[in-house]
């Protein structure tokens, strides 16, 4: 999946302004690359977990379809952990159609990778930033 860079920026800036709490939504495009990114209010409001408001994934699934845009993954910060899938990311990620992004703040040095989770394990990684 590539991500340009002004994507890549807008996620940083809008998991710094939503520290710290996990920013989350979800990124949208075609083929294999990103043009958009379609943020969504963690309504946990929690440093450890984010859900997503029903009616927010059905505004998003209508978003993508009018827009002819597909939803390449559903992305989320770590506010102070790394960029890998904790045990409860690995739990919920059941869409095996879609990459899992995890853009972390740890120390101040923004990373961003994205993952192929199926039935709870990972089996690819990309390294985005």
């Amino acid at each position: 999946m590539k991500i340009p860079h002004n994507i890549i920026e807008e996620l940083i800036a809008q998991a710094q302004k939503d520290a710290p709490d996990e920013s989350c939504g979800y990124l949208l495009g075609t083929d294999d690359t990103v043009t958009e990114n379609y943020w969504m209010e963690n309504i946990d409001h929690s440093s450890e977990h984010f859900s997503f408001a029903p009616k927010d994934q059905f505004a998003a699934l209508r978003y993508a379809r009018e827009h002819g845009l597909k939803i390449l993954a559903n992305w989320h910060s770590h506010p102070a952990s790394p960029s890998r899938p904790s045990q409860e990311d690995l739990r919920l990620a059941n869409d095996p159609t879609i990459r899992y992004a995890i853009l972390s703040l740890l120390d101040g040095e923004p990373k961003l990778n994205s993952f192929k989770i199926l039935n709870g394990e990972v089996v690819d990684k990309e390294v985005h930033l």
